[in-house]
């Protein structure tokens, strides 16, 4: 079910997406409404699933993560059985993100590795499910941010 949002609510999604800790005080002071009524439309977003969570941003070289990849995986052909690929996923916490694509890589994944041997030893792993393409990531001109609100003045 799709969530209609008003401006209002976005403006609370813009500002709990850059600072996820932010008061509800000071949350509705920048969106303009009382404590009371953002707290519920806060509330009203997360029980309609629009907000899935709260997370901190780490910064992975700090962490010892230094060697950021994005690796494809193609699967050799159609009706392979996902579910092996899905258990390694789940078990190996340097694959910080996967996305399940059309066209000719089945998944793309977000890898952060300690180093090249690291790296290696991941890809290696996940080569044993197809074939692969890493790409190492040589810096981040636009992190991650969230969805915006719908059309051209959107900001």
């Amino acid at each position: 079910m799709t969530e209609t949002l008003d401006a209002t609510d976005w403006a609370i999604l813009r500002e709990v997406q850059s600072e996820g800790r932010v008061a509800f005080t000071e949350l509705a002071r920048r969106v303009n409404l009382s404590a009371s009524a953002t707290k519920e439309r806060v509330r009203r977003l997360e029980e309609a699933g629009v907000i899935t969570g709260y997370r901190a941003d780490v910064d992975l070289e700090r962490t010892g993560y230094g060697v950021l990849a994005v690796v494809r995986l193609k699967y050799p052909g159609p009706g392979t059985r996902h579910e092996p690929l899905r258990r390694l996923l789940e078990a190996r916490p340097e694959i910080l993100e996967c996305l399940r694509t059309t066209g000719d890589d089945c998944y793309v994944l977000k890898v952060a590795t300690t180093s090249m041997g690291h790296l290696e030893e991941v890809v290696d792993e996940l080569a044993a499910f197809g074939s692969t393409t890493t790409n190492l990531v040589l810096s981040r001109p636009l992190p991650l941010r969230g969805p915006r609100p719908p059309g051209p003045t959107a900001s």
